[in-house]
């Protein structure tokens, strides 16, 4: 960086000028005399930087990235991006795609990096981690930055939890999400529910009934008690009214036919029945003129 003149004799006009162009080509002026005193910190054409291949961001908001811009022009980078150099004129982007984009917009020229050494697989898992724990990411993005981490960089759970700095529990509940239908992943990346519904709605084996617990979420605000409440009610339904009812309510109705029947046949009539449901009546007589009385009284039914 070439040495500035010395600001003696020079009018407030001139020294306004000279911070000027420090925030035209690497941000504010504070984020300069930052850098030059970091010596892993290096100034990067803007111009020579390339996109990850494997971010794990596919969406990024442009009010958010413009609000960034307008801090970037007064503040600078506060934060260097992380880089790799892949040539001796061109950078891949490790890490920090939003302050990129965002000082572009800004119109810078330069910005702070830190130039790391990685191969692809290194650099997949260095993106991935620190994507991880940004704040902002929701939690589909962070469930599909888990899986990639398992399946492209050959993690098990444990040894993902370890990087990330992440429970293993925590790790399998995002992992979970992505069993559930599209419409509810795309859902939770539009922020209309929240990772306690889903977690809830993952507990559900039937897809139809997810969706439309996910629909009722949305058309009536439901808390995640209440979601909790609809599917424990769903693994576990209530019975139907008057369905197992008091077994000695079902005894006093047997009670009450062997009763009506040993009226009318005028005979101790004997009722049996078991808990599965078989049984036998009896009807007893005395006589061969007893038995032709009881056939009378069955032909009646006739």
């Amino acid at each position: 960086m070439a040495a500035k003149k010395s600001a003696l004799g020079k009018g407030l006009g001139a020294l306004l000028a000279d911070a000027d162009d420090s925030v035209d080509k690497v941000g504010g002026s504070a984020a300069v005399k930052s850098v030059e005193s970091n010596p892993d910190v290096n100034l990067v054409d803007i111009n020579l930087i390339e996109a990850n291949p494997f971010q794990p961001r596919t969406e990024f908001e442009k009010e958010a990235l413009e609000e960034l811009s307008e801090s970037i022009k007064i503040l600078g980078i506060i934060t260097p991006i992380t880089v790799r150099k892949i040539s001796d004129n061109k950078y891949q982007l490790i890490s920090g795609e939003r302050r990129l984009r965002a000082s572009k917009m800004a119109g810078l020229e330069r910005m702070p990096a830190y130039v790391r050494t990685a191969d692809d697989q290194g650099m997949l898992e260095m993106a991935l981690v620190e994507n991880i724990q940004r704040e902002d990411l929701d939690a589909i993005e962070i469930a599909i930055s888990y899986q990639r981490l398992i399946d492209e960089c050959n993690l098990t759970q444990e040894n993902m939890s370890d990087r990330v700095g992440k429970k293993r529990a925590t790790v399998a509940n995002y992992l979970r999400l992505l069993k559930l239908p599209a419409e509810i992943q795309l859902g939770i990346r539009k922020r209309l529910l929240s990772m306690g519904h889903a977690r809830a709605l993952v507990n559900i084996d039937d897809e139809y009934d997810q969706l439309q617990i996910f629909e009722k979420i949305i058309t009536e605000g439901l808390s995640v008690r209440k979601v909790e409440e609809m599917v424990k009610e769903l693994k576990n339904p209530k019975p139907e009214k008057g369905e197992n009812e008091p077994k000695a309510k079902s005894e006093n109705i047997y009670v009450e036919l062997q009763s009506q029947l040993s009226d009318y046949f005028k005979t101790a009539v004997d009722f049996k029945r078991s808990d599965k449901g078989t049984g036998k009546i009896t009807i007893p007589f005395k006589s061969d003129e007893e038995l032709e009385r009881l056939i009378s009284l069955f032909d009646k039914f006739k």
